[in-house]
């Protein structure tokens, strides 16, 4: 019996350490072929950030649905789906005609990516005990951060030899791997809510509202008629909490806010985290390529000295807040961030490539202390039965983040930029469009260090939020 509870959860890590590489790898290494995919598209930069932006937007709609779908149906059976549509779309976008079919797809895998990370860490949290929980967590965070480490290297090599198609062949080929995997060595089931009913009305509610939400925000520069669905969106998403705080089994339950403060600040801060952090490899990229002139294959070298330091150092910063308090630990990762977003604001045509490698270590060093302890935090302070929410939960706030941060720079390309082809765009604008963004995200990452000390001592806040219950 030990040595099959010992066997499942060396699979079970393995399983959800590899597909969570899938889509920060993905993520990364489709920023370098960002140019790429806009010279044989023809497309402008509005439409390239939409790249990015769609499977983004995608994935945080329906990322708390699916998460409470799994801890109701089984966890293991939506993750499986999740990596099968994930596959797929992967060859779509492969084989996609034109820049607007690219992103249909890319919605398509969003979708898929959904289903992977509304389950993965629940699933994860399921097999191991509480006293394993921050060192697993920070390996599986490792994973992601080698998949960002990867990404730049990989993806750079594979669009500047192959083409751009190939990144979406190779991840497709890692997503065989995983089903295998799932199928064949994940034993048993997990769903903590089994019978309970699901809140279609909510999660109908709290999608459309994201998404229009989301879509109104970037596009109000491009489009006048923005502001209607920005509305629009926020009135959903005002409809959706009303109607969850009514509801006997939520999509999402509220109370886990109003009645947990560890658990509402942990997502407060991965949300401010997410939404000044994740575009900076999207900024990066088109600098060292358009604004500095590297080739793809070399500007991932340059890109891979953040991701390096993220992997090294997150199974240690997992561990560490196994023993101090998490909230130290990803507040200092917070201040890190802060700082090298701070430089990056001074960035110019002229900045030295050192100092440009020096900073991303410092992010990196940020982010690495910042992710694992964060989520130990946010595990750490439910019941079992909510592990599939607070999983996707915390996926969603991290989702939501980065289509944020992707939203802000949508914006500020439409503004600085407009609706013309990269390649005529003026260097000097592009460079004045990511200074613009990169001082409004230190000053989101300032406002997130306050949020993660806000929460309190993780541990007597769980015990004092399972009294209550």
């Amino acid at each position: 019996m030990e040595q099959q509870d010992a066997s499942l959860k060396k699979y079970t890590l393995l399983v959800a350490a590899t597909a969570s590489f899938l889509t920060p790898f993905m993520g990364s290494a489709i920023n370098l072929a960002i140019p790429s995919i806009g010279r044989e598209f023809n497309s402008t930069a509005f439409l390239l950030s939409w790249v990015a932006t769609s499977y983004i937007l995608a994935s945080a709609a329906f990322l708390v649905p699916f998460g409470r779908l799994a801890d109701i149906v089984g966890r293991k059976k939506i993750f499986i789906t999740g990596v099968v549509s994930f596959c797929v779309s992967s060859l779509l976008c492969g084989l996609a005609w034109s820049i607007e079919s690219l992103i249909a797809f890319r919605v398509l895998q969003g979708i898929g990516s959904a289903m992977i990370f509304g389950t993965g860490m629940a699933i994860l949290t399921s097999v191991f005990p509480p006293r394993e929980r921050g060192k697993v967590l920070g390996i599986n965070v490792a994973t992601v951060y080698i998949g960002l480490s990867l990404g730049p290297v990989l993806g750079g090599a594979l669009n500047h030899n192959l083409g751009w198609a190939s990144i979406f062949y190779f991840t497709a080929a890692i997503s065989v791997f995983v089903i295998f995997l799932a199928v064949f060595k994940l034993k048993g089931e997990w769903a903590g809510a089994r019978g309970e009913k699901f809140d279609l009305a909510g999660a109908v509610l709290y999608a459309v509202g994201l998404v229009s939400f989301m879509y109104g925000m970037s596009s109000i520069a491009a489009s006048p008629r923005a502001k209607y669905l920005l509305i629009l969106g926020l009135a959903l998403m005002i409809m959706f909490i009303r109607h969850e705080i009514k509801v006997a089994q939520p999509v999402l339950n509220i109370r886990l806010f109003t009645r947990n403060v560890t658990f509402a600040f942990s997502n407060l801060a991965a949300l401010i985290n997410y939404s000044a952090t994740f575009a900076v490899g999207f900024l990066l990229s088109l600098h060292l390529q358009v604004v500095m002139g590297y080739d793809s294959q070399k500007a991932g070298l340059i890109l891979l000295s953040q991701p390096v330091i993220m992997a090294l150092l997150s199974p240690f910063a997992g561990r560490l807040s196994d023993r101090v308090e998490p909230r130290v630990v990803a507040s200092w990762g917070m201040t890190f961030t802060a700082l090298g977003l701070f430089v990056l604001s001074f960035i110019t045509k002229d900045t030295p490539l050192w100092l440009i490698i020096i900073n991303l270590v410092v992010l990196g060093t940020g982010f690495a202390l910042f992710s694992s302890p964060n989520s130990n935090a946010v595990m750490g302070s439910v019941e079992k039965r909510f592990y599939g929410v607070a999983s996707s939960t915390l996926g969603t706030m991290r989702l939501t983040g980065q289509a944020i941060s992707m939203a802000i720079v949508t914006l500020l390309l439409a503004m600085y930029i407009g609706n013309v082809e990269l390649s005529n765009a003026s260097t000097d604008l592009i460079n004045k469009g990511a200074k613009t963004a990169f001082v409004i995200f230190t000053v989101l990452c300032v406002g997130g260090i306050f949020a993660s000390l806000a929460r309190g001592n993780v541990n007597a806040d769980a015990m004092q939020t399972k009294h209550n219950r």
